[in-house]
């Protein structure tokens, strides 16, 4: 699946994408050090290729926000990974990701895994923080979207 979202391309799966855009935008976040040893590189590629759920963005020829899933694809799932570059933010990008993941299980119940920086973030796509002093993880319930939608 392609879609077009203010001149970029949102692409769904994890077909032929190659480890080192994943990792240039996981550098980009913070996430990982130029240090890191080149045997680690593989697990990029690996870790997207095995997640349920991929989105990536493009801009042209570049990669500049990704978010994958790994989910049961009944009941729960969890947003793993969620990054934009940072020359990017601010501009819909990763509401709109988060909004492809939920409707791939609209009804069920999703987490984030993310740091209190990000919570007001996730806040505007509809998570909760049931305890926010003794969790990183936010909750998305679907069980309340089904029973708004007359299904429960």
């Amino acid at each position: 699946m392609y879609e077009y979202f203010h001149g970029m391309i949102i692409r769904e799966g994890a077909d032929g994408l190659n480890g080192n855009y994943i990792k240039n935008l996981f550098y980009d976040a913070g996430w990982i050090i130029p240090s890191q040893p080149k045997w680690q590189d593989e697990k990029y590629e690996i870790c997207f290729k095995n997640s349920t759920w991929v989105y990536t963005v493009w801009h042209n020829e570049e990669m500049i926000a990704m978010v994958r899933v790994v989910s049961d694809k009944v009941m729960t799932a969890t947003i793993q990974d969620l990054i934009v570059d940072k020359k990017y933010h601010r501009q819909g990008i990763g509401k709109k990701l988060v909004e492809l993941c939920l409707q791939k299980l609209p009804h069920g119940n999703w987490w984030a895994h993310t740091t209190p920086e990000n919570y007001d973030f996730y806040r505007k796509c509809g998570f909760d923080i049931p305890n926010s002093e003794k969790s990183d993880t936010l909750t998305f319930m679907g069980f309340a979207k089904s029973k708004i939608d007359g299904q429960r």
